[in-house]
Protein backbone atom coordinates (compact mmCIF):
# COMPACT_ATOMS: atom_id res chain seq x y z
CA UNK A 1 0.00 0.00 0.00
CA UNK A 2 2.53 2.16 1.34
CA UNK A 3 4.32 2.12 -2.67
CA UNK A 4 1.10 2.80 -4.13
CA UNK A 5 0.49 6.02 -2.01
CA UNK A 6 4.57 7.07 -3.01
CA UNK A 7 3.63 6.57 -6.58
CA UNK A 8 0.29 8.98 -6.22
CA UNK A 9 2.55 11.53 -4.46
CA UNK A 10 4.95 11.21 -7.39
CA UNK A 11 2.08 11.75 -9.74
CA UNK A 12 1.03 14.99 -7.91
CA UNK A 13 4.52 16.32 -8.05
CA UNK A 14 4.57 15.59 -11.66
CA UNK A 15 1.27 17.38 -11.90
CA UNK A 16 1.90 20.19 -9.54
CA UNK A 17 5.21 21.01 -11.90
CA UNK A 18 3.35 20.83 -15.09
CA UNK A 19 -0.11 23.12 -14.43
CA UNK A 20 0.08 26.75 -15.39
CA UNK A 21 2.09 26.87 -17.73
CA UNK A 22 4.66 24.19 -16.13
CA UNK A 23 7.25 21.86 -18.28
CA UNK A 24 8.11 24.77 -21.15
CA UNK A 25 11.92 25.81 -20.64
CA UNK A 26 13.30 29.16 -20.08
CA UNK A 27 15.00 30.36 -22.86
CA UNK A 28 17.24 32.58 -20.96
CA UNK A 29 17.08 32.18 -16.45
CA UNK A 30 14.64 34.10 -15.09
CA UNK A 31 15.93 36.69 -12.68
CA UNK A 32 14.13 38.99 -10.72
CA UNK A 33 15.28 42.44 -9.62
CA UNK A 34 13.25 41.70 -6.37
CA UNK A 35 10.91 39.34 -4.81
CA UNK A 36 7.70 40.51 -3.35
CA UNK A 37 5.39 38.25 -0.63
CA UNK A 38 1.36 39.09 0.28
CA UNK A 39 -0.55 37.05 2.20
CA UNK A 40 -1.05 35.94 5.74
CA UNK A 41 0.87 34.47 8.56
CA UNK A 42 2.66 31.40 6.11
CA UNK A 43 4.85 34.19 4.17
CA UNK A 44 4.84 36.90 7.59
CA UNK A 45 7.61 37.90 9.50
CA UNK A 46 7.56 39.93 12.57
CA UNK A 47 9.01 43.49 12.75
CA UNK A 48 12.45 41.48 14.54
CA UNK A 49 12.22 38.81 12.18
CA UNK A 50 10.27 36.10 14.37
CA UNK A 51 8.34 33.49 11.50
CA UNK A 52 4.73 32.20 12.55
CA UNK A 53 6.51 28.41 12.37
CA UNK A 54 9.58 26.56 14.42
CA UNK A 55 11.94 29.71 14.69
CA UNK A 56 15.71 28.39 14.40
CA UNK A 57 18.36 28.84 17.26
CA UNK A 58 21.83 29.66 16.58
CA UNK A 59 24.46 27.02 17.97
CA UNK A 60 24.25 28.60 21.40
CA UNK A 61 20.86 27.02 21.79
CA UNK A 62 19.43 30.30 22.40
CA UNK A 63 19.71 32.85 19.88
CA UNK A 64 17.14 33.33 17.47
CA UNK A 65 18.52 33.16 13.21
CA UNK A 66 15.56 34.05 11.15
CA UNK A 67 17.59 32.32 8.07
CA UNK A 68 17.61 29.46 10.02
CA UNK A 69 13.97 26.77 9.52
CA UNK A 70 13.13 29.30 6.44
CA UNK A 71 9.74 29.84 5.24
CA UNK A 72 8.68 29.22 1.89
CA UNK A 73 9.32 32.55 0.33
CA UNK A 74 12.71 32.74 1.89
CA UNK A 75 13.58 29.48 -0.06
CA UNK A 76 12.50 31.07 -3.26
CA UNK A 77 14.06 34.58 -2.43
CA UNK A 78 17.69 32.34 -1.78
CA UNK A 79 17.61 31.16 -5.25
CA UNK A 80 18.31 34.41 -6.08
CA UNK A 81 20.69 35.55 -3.06
CA UNK A 82 17.73 37.94 -1.39
CA UNK A 83 16.80 38.29 1.84
CA UNK A 84 13.91 40.33 3.49
CA UNK A 85 14.17 43.20 5.65
CA UNK A 86 12.90 41.74 8.58
CA UNK A 87 15.20 38.83 7.84
CA UNK A 88 18.44 40.13 6.05
CA UNK A 89 20.84 38.04 3.92
CA UNK A 90 24.55 39.90 3.87
CA UNK A 91 24.31 43.84 4.60
CA UNK A 92 23.79 45.22 1.29
CA UNK A 93 20.25 45.95 -0.09
CA UNK A 94 17.42 43.15 0.65
CA UNK A 95 15.47 42.84 -2.43
CA UNK A 96 12.94 40.89 -0.66
CA UNK A 97 10.06 42.41 0.39
CA UNK A 98 7.14 40.77 2.22
CA UNK A 99 4.24 42.81 3.28
CA UNK A 100 2.34 40.15 4.68
CA UNK A 101 0.30 39.96 7.84
CA UNK A 102 -0.85 37.78 10.19
CA UNK A 103 -4.44 37.08 10.48
CA UNK A 104 -4.57 38.67 6.53
CA UNK A 105 -7.53 38.12 4.56
CA UNK A 106 -8.44 38.17 1.03
CA UNK A 107 -9.82 42.22 1.81
CA UNK A 108 -6.47 42.86 3.31
CA UNK A 109 -4.23 41.32 0.92
CA UNK A 110 -5.78 43.92 -1.27
CA UNK A 111 -4.67 46.24 1.10
CA UNK A 112 -0.84 45.11 1.00
CA UNK A 113 -0.96 45.58 -2.72
CA UNK A 114 -2.46 48.85 -2.37
CA UNK A 115 -0.08 49.32 -0.38
CA UNK A 116 3.03 48.05 -2.71
CA UNK A 117 1.66 50.72 -5.46
CA UNK A 118 1.44 53.57 -3.36
CA UNK A 119 5.27 52.66 -2.50
CA UNK A 120 6.53 52.65 -6.16
CA UNK A 121 4.66 49.50 -7.65
CA UNK A 122 5.80 46.79 -9.21
CA UNK A 123 9.31 46.57 -11.26
CA UNK A 124 9.31 44.73 -14.94
CA UNK A 125 9.65 41.01 -13.91
CA UNK A 126 9.38 41.87 -10.14
CA UNK A 127 8.69 37.58 -8.90
CA UNK A 128 5.39 37.84 -6.22
CA UNK A 129 4.76 34.81 -4.19
CA UNK A 130 0.93 35.16 -3.30
CA UNK A 131 -0.67 32.75 -0.62
CA UNK A 132 -4.13 33.85 1.26
CA UNK A 133 -7.21 32.62 2.04
CA UNK A 134 -6.57 30.05 5.10
CA UNK A 135 -7.96 32.69 7.99
CA UNK A 136 -11.12 33.23 5.54
CA UNK A 137 -11.88 29.74 5.79
CA UNK A 138 -11.01 29.65 9.52
CA UNK A 139 -13.53 32.70 9.83
CA UNK A 140 -16.17 31.44 7.99
CA UNK A 141 -16.28 27.97 9.61
CA UNK A 142 -16.30 29.78 12.94
CA UNK A 143 -19.92 31.31 11.76
CA UNK A 144 -21.91 28.00 11.45
CA UNK A 145 -24.34 27.21 12.20
CA UNK A 146 -24.82 30.70 12.87
CA UNK A 147 -24.95 30.90 8.34
CA UNK A 148 -25.94 27.99 6.02
CA UNK A 149 -23.30 26.04 4.92
CA UNK A 150 -24.23 26.79 1.16
CA UNK A 151 -23.71 30.39 2.31
CA UNK A 152 -20.54 29.90 3.75
CA UNK A 153 -19.52 28.04 0.54
CA UNK A 154 -20.10 31.21 -1.63
CA UNK A 155 -18.63 33.66 0.62
CA UNK A 156 -15.09 31.10 0.49
CA UNK A 157 -15.64 31.42 -3.40
CA UNK A 158 -15.95 34.81 -3.16
CA UNK A 159 -12.45 34.99 -1.45
CA UNK A 160 -10.91 32.82 -3.89
CA UNK A 161 -11.92 35.29 -6.32
CA UNK A 162 -10.67 38.32 -4.84
CA UNK A 163 -7.01 36.75 -4.12
CA UNK A 164 -7.52 35.81 -8.23
CA UNK A 165 -8.26 39.46 -8.53
CA UNK A 166 -5.13 40.31 -7.10
CA UNK A 167 -2.78 37.74 -8.90
CA UNK A 168 -3.95 39.32 -12.48
CA UNK A 169 -3.71 43.02 -11.25
CA UNK A 170 -0.22 42.14 -10.64
CA UNK A 171 0.35 40.61 -13.51
CA UNK A 172 -1.43 43.18 -15.48
CA UNK A 173 1.27 45.80 -13.48
CA UNK A 174 4.38 43.80 -15.03
CA UNK A 175 5.15 41.12 -12.17
CA UNK A 176 5.70 37.75 -12.39
CA UNK A 177 3.14 36.09 -10.26
CA UNK A 178 3.61 32.71 -8.41
CA UNK A 179 -0.06 31.99 -6.19
CA UNK A 180 -0.33 29.18 -4.32
CA UNK A 181 -4.03 27.46 -3.09
CA UNK A 182 -4.16 27.07 0.44
CA UNK A 183 -3.49 24.14 2.38
CA UNK A 184 -6.54 22.33 2.74
CA UNK A 185 -7.74 23.21 6.46
CA UNK A 186 -9.78 20.27 7.37
CA UNK A 187 -6.78 18.18 7.50
CA UNK A 188 -4.87 20.81 10.09
CA UNK A 189 -4.99 19.63 13.78
CA UNK A 190 -7.06 22.62 14.34
CA UNK A 191 -9.37 20.66 11.38
CA UNK A 192 -9.23 17.14 13.49
CA UNK A 193 -9.58 18.48 16.09
CA UNK A 194 -13.11 19.11 15.25
CA UNK A 195 -14.59 15.70 14.46
CA UNK A 196 -15.50 14.33 11.09
CA UNK A 197 -18.27 16.85 10.14
CA UNK A 198 -15.93 19.67 11.22
CA UNK A 199 -12.93 18.58 9.30
CA UNK A 200 -15.03 17.80 6.15
CA UNK A 201 -16.90 21.53 6.58
CA UNK A 202 -12.99 22.65 6.61
CA UNK A 203 -11.74 21.19 3.86
CA UNK A 204 -14.80 21.91 1.40
CA UNK A 205 -14.20 25.82 2.19
CA UNK A 206 -11.03 25.17 1.52
CA UNK A 207 -11.63 23.61 -1.89
CA UNK A 208 -14.30 26.24 -2.96
CA UNK A 209 -11.84 28.84 -2.27
CA UNK A 210 -8.81 27.26 -4.00
CA UNK A 211 -11.34 26.15 -7.23
CA UNK A 212 -12.09 29.31 -7.22
CA UNK A 213 -8.47 30.86 -7.61
CA UNK A 214 -7.60 28.17 -10.00
CA UNK A 215 -10.23 29.03 -12.29
CA UNK A 216 -10.22 32.56 -12.62
CA UNK A 217 -6.43 33.40 -12.46
CA UNK A 218 -4.51 34.11 -16.01
CA UNK A 219 -3.84 31.46 -17.57
CA UNK A 220 -0.77 32.09 -19.03
CA UNK A 221 2.82 30.46 -17.78
CA UNK A 222 4.79 33.60 -18.99
CA UNK A 223 3.20 35.62 -15.79
CA UNK A 224 1.59 33.26 -13.87
CA UNK A 225 2.17 29.96 -12.06
CA UNK A 226 0.42 27.65 -9.61
CA UNK A 227 1.72 25.75 -6.76
CA UNK A 228 -1.02 23.87 -5.19
CA UNK A 229 -0.75 23.36 -1.27
CA UNK A 230 -3.58 21.69 -0.82
CA UNK A 231 -3.17 18.52 -3.13
CA UNK A 232 0.63 18.20 -1.64
CA UNK A 233 -1.26 18.23 2.14
CA UNK A 234 -3.68 15.61 0.96
CA UNK A 235 -0.72 13.64 -0.23
CA UNK A 236 1.55 13.87 2.77
CA UNK A 237 -1.53 13.25 5.20
CA UNK A 238 -1.88 10.09 3.78
CA UNK A 239 1.90 9.01 3.09
CA UNK A 240 4.06 11.47 5.23
CA UNK A 241 6.88 9.41 4.62
CA UNK A 242 7.41 10.20 1.43
CA UNK A 243 7.92 13.71 2.04
CA UNK A 244 10.07 12.69 5.17
CA UNK A 245 7.80 13.36 7.37
CA UNK A 246 7.60 11.69 10.63
CA UNK A 247 3.96 13.51 11.49
CA UNK A 248 1.52 15.21 9.26
CA UNK A 249 -1.46 15.38 12.04
CA UNK A 250 0.27 16.21 15.53
CA UNK A 251 1.40 20.39 16.04
CA UNK A 252 5.11 20.52 16.78
CA UNK A 253 5.21 24.08 19.04
CA UNK A 254 4.36 23.89 23.00
CA UNK A 255 4.30 27.44 22.58
CA UNK A 256 2.46 29.81 21.09
CA UNK A 257 3.35 31.30 17.47
CA UNK A 258 5.33 33.50 16.65
CA UNK A 259 7.44 32.64 20.13
CA UNK A 260 7.78 28.86 19.37
CA UNK A 261 11.72 28.10 18.63
CA UNK A 262 13.25 24.65 18.31
CA UNK A 263 13.67 24.84 21.69
CA UNK A 264 10.35 24.98 22.64
CA UNK A 265 8.77 21.51 20.90
CA UNK A 266 6.67 18.75 21.72
CA UNK A 267 9.09 15.18 23.05
CA UNK A 268 10.31 13.95 19.90
CA UNK A 269 9.19 16.64 17.69
CA UNK A 270 11.27 18.56 14.81
CA UNK A 271 10.76 21.47 12.42
CA UNK A 272 11.75 19.15 9.56
CA UNK A 273 10.04 16.58 10.39
CA UNK A 274 5.93 17.67 11.54
CA UNK A 275 4.43 19.02 8.68
CA UNK A 276 2.29 21.15 11.30
CA UNK A 277 4.11 24.09 13.62
CA UNK A 278 0.88 24.78 15.57
CA UNK A 279 -2.92 23.39 15.10
CA UNK A 280 -3.23 25.67 11.79
CA UNK A 281 0.16 26.84 10.02
CA UNK A 282 2.68 24.83 8.54
CA UNK A 283 6.24 23.83 10.23
CA UNK A 284 9.64 23.77 8.30
CA UNK A 285 8.11 20.30 6.93
CA UNK A 286 5.12 22.07 5.26
CA UNK A 287 7.52 25.09 3.92
CA UNK A 288 10.23 22.67 2.51
CA UNK A 289 7.69 21.47 0.01
CA UNK A 290 6.28 24.62 -0.67
CA UNK A 291 9.22 25.79 -1.32
CA UNK A 292 10.85 23.87 -3.90
CA UNK A 293 7.74 23.32 -5.67
CA UNK A 294 7.60 27.60 -6.38
CA UNK A 295 10.84 27.08 -6.74
CA UNK A 296 10.60 24.67 -9.23
CA UNK A 297 7.89 27.02 -10.97
CA UNK A 298 9.94 30.01 -10.97
CA UNK A 299 12.62 27.99 -12.64
CA UNK A 300 10.25 26.45 -15.32
CA UNK A 301 7.87 28.76 -16.02
CA UNK A 302 8.59 30.64 -19.35
CA UNK A 303 8.85 33.54 -17.46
Amino acid sequence: MFTALRRTAAVLLATLLASCGGGTSQITPFKPPRVLAFGDELSAFTSDGRKYAVNGLASDGTTRDCTLQPLWIQDVATLYGFGFAQCPVGTGEQKGISRAAAGARAAEVVQQVDAQVAAGGFLEEDLVLILAGANDVLQLYAQFPGRTRDDLIAQARASGEAVARQVNRMAGLGARVIVSTIPDMGLTPYGIAQGTEGAKLLSDLSAALNGRIRVNILNDGRYVGLVLADEFVQTAARAPGYFSLSSATVAACKTALPDCTSGTLVDGATADTYLWADDRWMSRGGHRQLGALAGARATLNPF
